[in-house]
């Protein structure tokens, strides 16, 4: 016999059920019976400062435990703060659900007090988008947005939850998980992929999308390195691959070394594995050979943005074709080999910092960084130059090991560092932000603050929106608009929110202000405070006007 529940309490039984542990929210009166039953509930609700924070944390949660992120906000403008969490979601390919408490349900089309139109809204960044009604569907209905959200291609799913069906009281039963749809790749089908590589003479493996497990990346390494693979990764996805790897070449995307694009285009077979070879991975789907040979696993069937024409077509996950593949040998004769050695011995040449003569050189502080980071540290980044030193000078060893937006978005760092130093403790989390990047959800770091998070953030302090300052010199020579920044003093506002904060201005003071903030245990803020006229670890303003 069932108890009678309200739906407040049947949709924390839900997220208990799905194995949720963590949710990320601003409260708000439109779901307070949510908030009401999670007061008695193991899931450890963190309270941020921003709705757009608070679902950047639920993104970045669910990339590290490879489950469902969970984030609650209110209808209206905390909704709408939420979107750029969703966009970002999509694109990463993040399973994600966004709880939205919404008017009551007498008063819809009326233009009531923050009442909100969630199809129109988030139709377009969002893989489904539902409204409960009936409470006593609550169980049903959740379980399939758990499965929406993770199935195929992942993604975010948003869930309206009307303010009076939050209090209506129902018997009912709580609704078991729905079981992943069960993706593989014969032996025939894997014998088909060996036999093409091994006909090559310029093959290259391409890692990317999602979802990946870490059992998924352990096995294409073992793959890779078996047959001796050249192998790259996708933009934001340098941590798919050990970059200790004797395979590991590189990263394609922004700020990528040239020579890891010309390996994509001189190859004549692409695996392309969990990545469509969108735009920013392609330059614009112009690097792929039209007479390369595309091996495409994607665990969709749309395959958004896989404008080449694959040789083979494989609607499998990662795991699934990396098992598979782990258990063909390789041919007795690999001419591919060498060139392997040489995009390694490449890429060890771009990712050693030399010195530029700045008086505080970032290529130089970011290798006094790698110096203190264990083969699990978590690095996160938003959008901007400052995370071309990151994504070249730092080693992912791990994964997951990199948190960082696909779609360019900007604020996205922060609170996923927060997030990650929330779900693992133990493990050493950094984030490297530019100062724009870091004030877009700086706010968070009360969140860290309040919940004894301890990341470590650099902020590369230049004064300017960097990336857009850089397209201006190019475009408009000596025509500066709309790029100059007027910024706090970074250290001194980590103090004020009770955290550690370090200002560093010359190279040689990077290494200690280091050791002082990972001593600290508190979370802190290292200030680099560099020339405005470093632009990239290679280029100055003044380069770009010559």
């Amino acid at each position: 016999m069932n108890t009678a529940r309200s739906g407040g309490e049947l949709v924390v039984a839900q997220l208990e059920k799905h194995g949720v542990t963590t949710a990320f929210c601003v409260p708000g009166e439109s779901y307070l019976e949510v908030l009401d039953a999670l007061h008695d509930s193991p899931i450890r609700l963190v309270v941020c400062r921003h709705e757009g924070g608070a679902a950047y944390m639920a993104d970045a949660d669910a990339r590290l435990t490879g489950g469902v992120g969970v984030c609650l906000v209110t209808r209206g403008p905390g909704a709408s703060n939420a979107l750029v969490a969703l966009h970002t979601a999509w694109q990463g390919r993040v399973p994600l659900l966004l709880f939205v408490g919404l008017i009551p349900r007498g008063e819809r089309d009326r233009e009531a007090f923050q009442e909100f139109d969630l199809a129109r809204t988030f139709g377009a960044s969002a893989k489904s988008v539902l409204t409960i009604d009936r409470a006593d569907r609550i169980p049903e209905l959740l379980a399939q947005a758990f499965l929406i959200a993770r199935s195929g291609r992942p993604g975010p799913v948003v869930v309206g939850l009307p303010e009076d069906m939050l209090r209506d009281a129902v018997e009912v039963g709580d609704g078991e998980p729905f079981p992943l749809p069960r993706t593989a790749i014969g032996a025939e089908q894997a014998n088909s992929v060996a036999d093409l590589i091994a006909d090559a003479r310029r093959p290259l493996v391409v890692l990317g999308g999602s979802p990946w497990e870490p059992g998924a990346a352990a096995l294409i390494r073992q793959w890779a390195e078996n047959w001796e693979l050249p192998v790259v990764t996708d933009f934001r996805h340098q941590d798919l691959l050990d970059n200790e790897s004797a395979s590991y070449a590189g990263y394609l995307g922004f700020g990528r070394d040239e020579e890891a694009a010309r390996a994509l285009a001189d190859a004549d077979v692409v695996i392309a594995v969990g990545t469509p070879l969108g735009d920013v991975a392609s330059d614009g789907w112009s690097l792929v050979r039209p007479d390369a040979a595309v091996v495409s696993v994607l665990p969709d069937p749309e395959g958004h943005a896989a404008i080449h024409r694959p040789r083979y077509r494989f609607l499998a996950t990662p795991a699934a074709f990396a098992g598979a593949m782990a258990a063909t040998s390789p041919p007795d004769e690999r001419p591919w080999a060498a060139r392997t050695r040489e995009l390694r011995e490449r890429f060890e040449w771009y990712r050693t910092p030399q010195p530029v003569g700045d008086r505080l050189d970032l290529g130089i502080a970011m290798a006094e960084l790698q110096k203190r980071l264990p083969a699990d540290t978590v690095v996160t980044f938003g959008a901007g130059n400052h995370a071309l030193w990151a994504q070249r000078y730092l080693s992912y060893r791990t994964y997951p090991a990199q948190l960082a937006p696909r779609n360019g978005s900007m604020g996205y760092g922060v609170p996923a560092a927060v997030a990650a130093a929330i779900r693992h403790p133990r493990r050493r989390v950094v984030s490297v932000a530019g100062d724009g990047c870091f004030l877009m959800n700086g706010q968070e770091f009360a969140t860290a603050v309040a919940e004894g998070a301890a990341p470590v953030i650099l902020v590369v302090s230049n004064g300017m929106y960097g990336t857009i300052r850089q397209h201006q010199a190019l475009r408009h020579p000596g025509r500066e608009s709309g790029t100059r920044l007027v910024n706090p003093d970074f250290a001194a506002y980590a103090r004020a929110f009770g955290g550690h904060g370090e200002l560093v201005e010359e190279t040689g003071q990077v290494g200690p202000a280091l050791d002082r903030a990972f001593a600290a245990g508190l979370p802190a803020i290292v200030e680099l405070r560099i020339d405005g006229a470093r632009i990239a670890p290679e280029t100055t303003l003044d380069d770009l006007r010559e």
